[in-house]
């Protein structure tokens, strides 16, 4: 069995930065350098330890959050290895989630990128201490002090090296570690002396990481004022409190994939950065009220799930951190959410797709278990006796959408389930019946991520889909009052049927949904008949006159009518409220009405006015623009038709440096030119499905 660690000696880092910035390559020199494994894997070749899924090794990019255990110096290391991808931004938040320090990993050559921005800004909204470590020191064009200037210009924080490089580009060879002030060079065989050449510079840094460190400590600045000389814990101390807080974040370097600084970030993960100490919220079940959690491993249990995952081998794999208590293998846990206890297995440490098996995971420490019923994602899981409910997770709203079709009769009958189980597997998919149009809908971050999950769609659960741009879900109303009448007449050999009704069709105002009234007086038609009409209305509203969309915001009103003593009945007045609410709603001035969407687009400065102009062009009106830090944002509406591939397109014209947000504002009229064209469009599916 693997060694289970006290709540002191962990650390839970996660892995941040843009695509392809090494997150993935650093985790490989981290097991390198704990002996974990004795061999390093690349990425480009398909054999590191956390990229294990076919997708993964057949794109060449993390495309999940990868938990990986590793050991040093009679510490445990929890390393969260996220996507740089911005499609699986919701890997990373989750990651963010249930992680004490982030590493944000910059390129040495490119600097700060949009998938840095956005993983700081999601680090900035969880408060997430953190350290940024400079990649990539070998290649050409690789530059320290630009990198770091860069950083300074784009966020906020004290930037303090803690490292200095030993060389650049081809001559790269090492890093001086500031608080040591020893050089470690080559694949970090141990610290040795400082260069010559560097002796003075590393002097001066260090005097500003000394002067850092002292902010973060009152004590400890009263003595450096005093004119006192730090020791290397004290300046080692303060540290470790300006991280905690936020207001420091050191910087370091390296080149992961030649195993270069790596030895020196172990050891300022296990010195400096914080372990599971700050209190935790949760709330309790019973009462409602809240309770304040210390990471004690003898309190009440509570777990956060912060990942499942399909096996196609062990089924279910669900990823936990455990904020109170202790779980132990083959025992049971309850689940708050679903008010059900689950039955655990053999609980293990993860090291990629590799599970260490373990008697039980303390206050602090993550683990994953396999085969759990009914926990998802978010979840909490604790003891039936003391029921508590952990802070969930806020996941963003997808922005791009396919519409899915099986490609045969055994694919349809597993299709609803296979969805489901791999929206529970990534929450930031969603699937859903489109009532409107009659499709299925799968949404997701985009074009990739959405990509990616049809072929794990195929290759876990063997169900093959045939996608299609969804078609955008209109509905149909009236502009003004549209009245007429309808008689119904059928005589055949035996009981005949008869009906004739008077009808006014009204518009409401938007949103208001459907109304019926009876102004039928002297008994022209029976109320008793009044059912029946409206059952026929109904048949038209799901299916609209206009072009086969659902029908709102009228308001249908029966003021004649005749009927037969003998032959009128049920289905003669269905057939006749049907075609006369038809008929009436087509003399109403019948119009489309399209749904508008609320965007926030944040690019850089420089791409204002494409993303203006491009906003035009897709007949959008622009709100109100914001600056931050060098980029602009903009507030737009704009119709569902006209950006439905908008994450596409905005990466394109952007170089890849725009985000945006989607959600719904509202319907709209749309234009008449468009709605002939929608119209004819309807048309000509109906004749080809006939």
């Amino acid at each position: 069995m693997t060694t289970v660690y006290s709540t002191d000696k962990l650390r839970n880092v996660v892995l941040l930065g843009h695509g392809s910035s090494g997150k993935t390559s650093l985790t490989e020199a981290m097991l390198f350098n704990t002996g974990a494994i004795n061999r390093m894997g690349k990425v480009e070749e398909g054999t590191t330890v956390s990229d294990f899924d076919e997708e993964e090794i057949r794109r060449h990019i993390s495309l999940n959050l990868s938990l990986i255990s590793c050991e040093w110096d009679k510490y445990k290391i929890n390393v969260l290895d996220t996507p740089g991808y911005l499609d699986f931004v919701g890997e990373v938040i989750s990651a963010i989630r249930v992680a004490d320090a982030g590493i944000v990993l910059v390129d040495a050559v490119a600097g700060v990128e949009v998938g840095t921005e956005l993983a700081w800004q999601h680090a900035d909204n969880q408060h997430l201490p953190r350290l940024v470590f400079i990649n990539k020191m070998d290649r050409d064009n690789a530059n320290f002090e630009r990198t770091l200037g860069t950083l300074r210009e784009k966020f906020e924080g004290h930037f303090v090296p803690i490292q200095l490089p030993i060389g650049e580009q081809a001559n790269f060879k090492g890093v001086v570690d500031l608080l040591e002030m020893k050089a470690y060079v080559g694949e970090d065989r141990g610290p040795g002396a400082v260069p010559e050449d560097l002796v003075e510079a590393a002097e001066e840094a260090r005097t500003a990481l000394v002067e850092a460190a002292a902010e973060g400590d009152d004590e400890l600045i009263m003595k450096y004022l005093d004119g006192e000389e730090l020791t290397n814990a004290e300046i080692g101390r303060g540290l470790a409190a300006g991280i905690a807080a936020g207001t420091t974040i050191p910087v370091l370097c390296g080149s992961a994939s030649h195993n270069v600084g790596v030895q020196a970030l172990l050891h300022i993960i296990v010195r400096n950065l914080p372990g599971p100490s700050s209190q935790t919220v949760a709330t309790v079940a019973a009462t409602s009220g809240e309770e304040s959690l210390d990471f004690d491993a003898s309190g009440p249990l509570a777990a956060f799930v912060f990942k499942t995952a399909a096996d196609p081998y062990v089924g279910k794999l669900t990823y936990f951190r455990v904020y109170s208590g202790t779980l132990k293998s083959n025992t049971h846990a309850f689940n708050s959410r679903t008010q059900s206890e689950e039955r655990l297995g053999q609980i293990s440490l993860s090291r990629g797709k590799e599970q260490l098996p373990v008697t039980e995971v303390r206050a602090g420490d993550m683990g994953v278990v396999a085969k759990l019923g009914e926990t998802l994602t978010a979840d909490t899981l604790c003891d039936k006796s003391h029921a508590l409910v952990l802070p969930g997770i806020e996941f963003p709203t997808p922005l791009f959408a396919v519409a899915v079709a099986p490609k045969t009769k055994a694919d349809s009958a597993k299709m609803g389930p296979s969805l489901t189980r791999i929206v529970e597997e990534d929450p930031t998919l969603r699937w859903r019946n489109e009532d409107n149009t009659r499709q299925v809908i799968l949404e997701g971050m985009g074009d990739a991520h959405v990509d990616t999950a049809i072929r794990r769609l195929e290759q876990k659960f063997g169900l093959g889909l045939e996608t299609s741009v969804p078609k955008v879900p209109y509905m149909e109303t009236v502009t003004k009052v549209g009245s007429d009448s309808y008689r119904h007449k059928k005589q055949t050999g035996g009981a005949g049927q008869f009906a004739e009704v008077h009808m006014r069709v009204e518009p409401l105002s938007r949103d208001a949904g459907y109304e019926f009234e009876w102004e039928v007086f002297g008994g022209a038609i029976s109320s008793s008949f009044q059912p029946s009409i409206q059952k026929g209305i109904r048949q038209v509203m799901g299916n609209g006159p206009l072009a086969g969309y659902p029908v709102v915001d009228v308001k249908a009103v029966v003021f004649d009518g005749k009927e037969h003593p003998v032959d009128s009945k049920d289905i003669a007045f269905q057939i006749a409220g049907r075609e006369v609410f038809k008929q009436a709603f087509k003399n109403g001035n019948p119009v489309l009405l399209e749904p508008i969407m609320n965007m926030s687009i944040t690019v850089p400065d420089e791409f204002m006015g494409d993303v203006m102009g491009d906003l035009t062009t897709r007949r959008g009106r622009v709100q109100g623009t914001d600056q931050e830090r060098g980029n602009a944002i903009v507030h737009a509406q704009a119709p569902l038709a006209d950006i439905q591939r908008y994450a596409t397109d905005l990466r394109s014209f952007t170089q890849g440096r725009g985000i945006y947000t989607l959600t719904f504002s509202h319907y709209e009229q749309v234009p008449a030119h468009l709605q002939a064209e929608v119209i004819a469009q309807a048309e000509r599916e109906r004749q080809e499905a006939e």
